[in-house]
């Protein structure tokens, strides 16, 4: 029978969405990393503060990303309906 070893996974790998080249709320989520590595403070909820906090830096940069391209497909949308007047214009 072979003992199961410990395996400290990178944070990379426990939060896929956090892994882009771009990384947003940066110190929340080495603040919950470091927290995390104590596994008592993780498993009695003495991360939680961390949590929230990185919860609602990345909240605030969904909804900021969600305003941008909402205001980038309504400005394609005017393009586009703009493009298609001008090509019926002559019809």
């Amino acid at each position: 029978m072979k003992a199961c070893k410990s395996f400290a996974h990178p944070f990379s790998l426990m939060h896929p969405q956090l892994s882009d080249k771009r990384i947003v709320c940066r110190e929340f989520i080495q603040a919950l990393d470091t927290c995390h590595a104590n596994n008592w403070a993780r498993l009695t909820g003495r991360c939680n503060q961390e949590k929230d906090k990185l919860n609602q830096c990345l909240r605030k940069e969904r909804v900021e990303r969600s305003a941008r391209n909402r205001a980038d497909a309504k400005e394609q949308r005017t393009k586009t309906e703009k493009a298609w007047k001008e090509l019926h214009q002559n019809d």
